[in-house]
């Protein structure tokens, strides 16, 4: 294994700051100590590494769930959006089909109106045309709802020849 001249330097330090006497006394326990220093730097070293690896590895970790929430919340946004759009799109629609609905049942009550006054004009002119004593009696008694219905009944036999003659 290389050794890092930082742990050179400490063991340079150390060696350094034994007594000169130390030295020539011990002989062979110093051999002996600067090993087992030199075992424990190596161990510490090892430790640090794996606690540098582990650390970069939840660090990595907690990038990819950062990702991952947020792509989940884009895709989320983006759900959200389409779904608006959607309810748009079928308030719009049936916003058109009312008012499709309304102008229909407007040109019903128009043409309805009209069939009415055309049908008045009829009993107008009929009366004029025979006078008022040429109305049946059965017309007379009438009421409202009937007048009503035979007039109309009136009026589109009327208008009826007509449509076919254009």
């Amino acid at each position: 294994m290389k050794h890092h001249p930082v742990t050179r330097m400490a063991v340079a330090m150390l060696f350094s700051l034994l007594p000169v006497g130390a030295h020539a006394a011990e002989g062979n326990g110093v051999g002996e100590d600067l090993g087992q220093i030199s075992k424990r730097m190596l161990q510490t070293g090892e430790q640090i590494r794996a606690d540098m690896k582990a650390a970069r590895s939840r660090f990595d970790a907690q990038k990819e769930a950062e990702r991952q929430q947020k792509e989940a919340e884009r895709q989320q946004k983006a759900a959200e959006q389409k779904q608006k759009e959607a309810e748009r799109q079928q308030e719009a629609a049936a916003r058109a089909e009312r008012e499709r609905l309304v102008a229909i049942e407007m040109q019903r009550v128009k043409q309805e109106q009209a069939a009415r006054e055309k049908a008045a004009q009829a009993l107008q002119a009929a009366r004029k045309s025979n006078g008022p004593g040429a109305m049946p009696e059965s017309l007379a008694a009438e009421t409202p709802k009937e007048k009503a219905a035979r007039m109309l009944r009136e009026a589109r036999q009327a208008s009826a020849p007509k449509a076919l003659a254009d």
